[in-house]
């Protein structure tokens, strides 16, 4: 399901977020993709599009995400829920590693979202180290 979401809002949400992903922290700028308005809590599960339900995103920590709130963390094998890029801070629940390429979550919130969004996939990590050589990463917001 989608939503209609008027330009200004988006045009927030864009500065809002830096034009990076709320959750990867990818620039948007070092991809040949446009990123996508993410319903946090989403619409199938009673989500509003307002500004602080909405957040930028790349597509893949979209795709990964979908419709979920929930997920283990894979340190205590509880059910928590998902870092919401809205009400939460990243760097409560994220740290980068020492090269700045793998995403550290801190928290149950920020290691069960590092793990159902694979933030960490090779692929990321290695076009993150191309992204370190250029230095166009990590962002610094």
């Amino acid at each position: 399901m989608s939503a209609y979401i008027p330009v200004e809002l988006q045009r927030q949400i864009r500065s809002h977020f830096a034009d990076c992903c709320a959750y990867c922290r990818t620039a948007e700028s070092l991809t040949v993709t446009m990123f996508e308005f993410e319903h946090i809590v989403p619409l199938a599960r009673g989500g509003e599009t307002i500004f602080e339900n909405l957040c930028l995103a790349c597509p893949s920590c979209n795709r990964y995400k979908a419709v979920r709130q929930t997920e283990t963390d894979p340190t205590t094998q509880t059910e928590v829920p998902l870092f919401h890029p809205q009400q939460q801070s990243w760097v409560d629940h994220f740290e980068w590693n020492e090269e700045a390429i793998g995403i550290i979550g801190l928290t149950p919130t920020g290691r069960a979202t590092v793990d159902a969004l694979k933030m960490n996939r090779p692929q990321l990590l290695r076009v993150r180290r191309l992204w370190v050589k250029m230095g166009e990463h990590p962002p610094t917001f």
